[in-house]
């Protein structure tokens, strides 16, 4: 009896898996740490052969730990970051660099070298940049296709297979080169309401003509719950699994956890909006509705990108955790950003505020635009600022800068959610990803927005995202929304404190006060 799904999410840093049954319950979890070269702050690269190999170690890893005998495994679902995989026709690598055992042929989500190419993008009038918000995010695949056919035209000639990070997983795993529509609406420009989904036209006017042929591009997208294919010999062996195993169509990451997280929520009406918080090394906010919604700055709205008959937008922050992970870097009291260290300080920031209660910081201001701002700005070029630094240099003064980064995130976030729902009533967030471990965000989240705040922190649930993706496509269960019903994640609910919310409404007026003054300075540049 085949009863049993694995998952894998492929993150910025790691190759992470699961065993997950048909009811949600993640059995185990393993992971493999990936390669990021940073060769440059706006350059980010990684190997796809090595994220391949992760992927490989970390199923063994985690179908070992389960228990689970592998005549068992009915189906194998990958989601990932929107990273840009170089490929030749016959699969081999196209290397933008190579270094020792490396062979970089993949950009990165977070890459921005094609940041010239993306406002290109943005002055053209087509109905595609509807679909971005009024503006191309150079994190799209887009201008970073732009940027390769001009200053690598030898790599542009020698392509074939080009794809995003998903769905090169799937095309490793079963050997067909299908898309997953998940990815090619939301970074690909490819419209799933219309027929053809290839806007020509638009491709044509950003030099990419030739694009469809080069890529190895299909005419059309796999939605998500339906199967790419079966594992081929040589990964079910390299797996210890069957060739039975079913592979489903990729998914972005960010939107697996949405699913994993709005899957079991009514979705019939619109009533109350639920809009899924994916907080990583980024944060994500995404939203599903049967209309679609266009604002400024907003990724979409894409048709069928989870369910076939819904609309999603997507609005983010670029640099969340990455962020805190920044400040602890930076600071003399801190260090390599691992685990125990976050723990650390978040266990000291939590006396202090109970010693010195809302004076806590309260002069440290942040804005967390250390790598652009997605939303609601859409401004790549723009900068993070602090005011409020003194020559502390504490291992407290560490605390109150990463309390006060934490502050900013949190009021970034409302920002975006007071633009998403304008004079509708605000929505119930649902958090998934890393930000779970971190309480004081957990709390931030509630209190700086005034939303209610559900909490899927007993399980992974990117991973169970992707488990309910793989379970639809082997007909584990009969389709997505049946799947989302069955495996969901039990969550906890988190109601703001209005009393601390009177306190962030002043400090969210300082922080858009911040915003005005730093665009008067970049006026003077």
């Amino acid at each position: 009896m085949r009863d049993y799904v694995i998952a894998v999410d492929v993150g910025t840093g790691s190759a992470r898996a699961g065993v997950v049954s048909d009811d949600g319950t993640l059995l185990s979890r393993e992971e493999r740490m990936i390669t990021l070269s940073r060769p440059r702050d706006h350059l980010g690269e990684h190997d796809g052969d090595e994220i391949w190999a992760a992927c490989i170690h970390a199923i063994r890893a985690a179908l070992a730990a389960s228990g689970i005998s592998p005549d068992r495994i009915a189906a194998l679902g990958f989601d990932a970051t929107c990273s840009l995989v170089l490929r030749q026709r016959d699969g081999s690598p196209l290397s933008l660099r190579e270094e020792g055992p490396h062979r970089f042929d993949t950009l990165a989500w977070l890459d921005h070298r094609a940041r010239a190419e993306a406002l290109e993008c943005s002055r053209i009038d087509h109905p595609v940049l509807k679909h971005t918000g009024n503006v191309m995010s150079p994190e799209a695949e887009i201008p970073k296709l732009m940027w390769l056919k001009r200053h690598r035209p030898d790599l542009w000639a020698e392509g074939g297979l080009f794809f995003d990070l998903a769905d090169y997983l799937t095309f490793r795993a079963t050997g067909s080169t299908a898309r997953s529509l998940c990815t090619l609406a939301s970074k690909w420009s490819f419209f799933g309401h219309t027929r053809p989904g290839w806007q020509q036209d638009f491709l044509n006017r950003v030099g990419l003509d030739d694009l469809i042929d080069t890529a190895g591009l299909p005419e059309r997208g796999q939605a998500v719950g339906t199967a790419i294919g079966t594992l081929t010999p040589e990964v079910a062996d390299a797996l210890g699994l069957s060739t039975q195993v079913v592979v489903a169509a990729g998914m972005v990451d960010a939107y697996a956890g949405a699913l994993g997280v709005l899957g079991t929520t009514d979705l019939s009406n619109d009533r109350q909006a639920q809009v899924a918080l994916i907080g990583g090394t980024s944060s994500c906010l995404i939203s599903l509705s049967h209309q679609p919604l266009f604002r400024h700055s907003l990724w979409g709205p894409y048709y069928g990108a989870i369910f076939a008959d819904l609309w999603l937008v997507e609005a983010g922050q670029s640099a969340t955790g990455a962020l805190l992970n920044h400040i602890l870097r930076l600071h003399a009291q801190g260090g390599e950003p691992v685990t125990a260290l976050h723990r650390r300080v978040i266990e000291r920031i939590q006396t202090l505020r109970a010693a010195e209660g809302d004076p806590f910081a309260a002069t440290l201001d942040v804005l967390p635009d250390f790598h652009g701002n997605r939303s609601p700005f859409a401004d790549p070029a723009l900068r993070g600022v602090i005011s409020g630094l003194t020559l502390d240099a504490s291992f407290d003064g560490l605390c109150r800068l990463y309390w006060r980064a934490c502050l900013g995130i949190a009021l970034g976030l409302r920002q975006i959610l007071e633009m998403m729902v304008g004079d509708a009533p605000l929505p119930r967030l649902h958090l998934t990803g890393g930000h779970v471990k971190n309480p004081l965000l957990t709390e931030l989240y509630a209190d700086a927005t005034g939303c209610s705040v559900m909490v899927a922190d007993e399980t992974d649930a990117v991973l169970v995202g992707t488990a309910m993706n793989a379970a639809a496509a082997c007909g584990l269960h009969a389709g997505l929304a049946t799947a989302g019903q069955r495996m969901g994640p039990k969550s906890r609910l988190i109601q703001p404190d209005p009393a601390r919310q009177r306190v962030y409404d002043q400090d969210y007026a300082r922080f858009l006060l911040m915003q005005r003054h730093r665009q008067e300075l970049n006026a003077l540049r």
